[in-house]
């Protein structure tokens, strides 16, 4: 395919897009895309402070964008169902969730429910904002969206179901990679879900935006007190990384453009899939794993106490 870039995504005026960690990375860049192609863009931020800072900085280089900062914090799931109610408050629509925020390979830490931070924000966190919303996202009229950002650092994840919180042995990459490739179930079952459920004008796609240079790199050496790592990664950033910018094209691609499908998968098109323009892509083989993607959804419910209920042609029970 060709080069495809901002200017090739829709006019969104009218639409509202939802972008969980709005205030930084790869979230703010694509923040500044969606709302200079007109949406109202909904900044899911864990901290107010951030967002406000990244959304007066947007409005600094864009004229008049649509900006609604609130609370988001992934690692509390009372935060996440506070967010969603104050979301279905205020809009009557909802065209695109970007399920975006992320932690990568940070030492073991637990969320406020006592999930494995990595699985707990990365993966539980956005199945319960998921589905808080689905059922406004389904309601709303014309063709709707749900997104879930991924990594290339998936195809080195297993699903442990035996210690999904890595209490008996904790590796910060293993512990990533799982959430990673959770992220990608979770996308491919929702979509088989909808369709069983015959909802034709929503679909739930996933993108990773390759090696991108953002300060998620850099969080893990921080969390470590390690100042040699910490230069370390700035470093790789400055040689092999494509930029922020850059890499929020294939979140934008999945999210707008017309010839994505449900269960897409869009990435860097360039070397080994670590930089370049969007294009669909074919994730890990384990990706795919039907088994494990149900076995996940059960215990995500089981976990979190949060469940969809699909019935045509469309209806859903969502209690916690």
């Amino acid at each position: 395919m060709s080069e495809w870039t901002l200017a090739d995504a829709p006019d969104l005026s009218g639409k509202t897009v939802v972008v969980t960690g709005a205030n930084s990375g790869i979230g703010y860049e694509a923040t500044g895309m969606f709302a200079v192609k007109g949406a109202t863009v909904v900044m899911a931020c864990r901290s107010t402070d951030r967002g406000d800072r990244a959304a007066n900085e947007i409005r600094a280089e864009i004229t008049d964008p649509d900006l609604d900062v609130r609370e988001c914090d992934l690692a509390d799931l009372a935060s996440v169902e506070s967010f969603a109610d104050s979301v279905r408050e205020d809009y009557d629509e909802l065209h695109v969730l970007c399920n975006n925020a992320g932690v990568m390979a940070i030492p073991r830490s637990e969320t406020a429910d006592g999930f494995e931070t990595q699985f707990g924000v990365n993966h539980l966190g956005h199945f319960v904002l998921t589905g808080h919303l689905l059922d406004r996202i389904v309601e709303t009229p014309g063709e709707t969206r749900v997104v879930t950002q991924s990594s290339g650092v998936h195809e080195r994840g297993e699903i442990d179901f035996a210690d999904l919180d890595h209490e008996d042995a904790y590796g910060k990459w293993e512990a990533y990679a799982q959430s990673k490739l959770a992220n990608l179930l979770f996308a491919y079952e929702l979509q088989r879900r909808l369709d069983a459920a015959d909802i034709e004008d929503t679909l739930s796609a996933a993108c990773h935006p390759g090696y991108a240079d953002t300060e998620l790199q850099g969080r893990g050496p921080e969390q470590e007190g390690s100042t040699i790592k910490r230069y370390a990664m700035t470093a790789l950033n400055a040689v092999f990384a494509q930029s922020a910018e850059k890499g929020a094209l294939p979140l934008i691609y999945a999210a707008t453009a017309p010839e994505v499908d449900g269960g897409d998968y869009v990435g860097p098109g360039g070397l080994f899939g670590m930089r370049g323009y969007p294009e669909k892509q074919r994730s890990s083989d384990a990706s795919y794993d039907r088994a494990d993607a149900e076995r996940l959804w059960t215990v995500s419910t089981e976990r979190t106490g949060v469940t969809y209920q699909f019935q045509g042609p469309w209806s859903a029970s969502i209690s916690r």
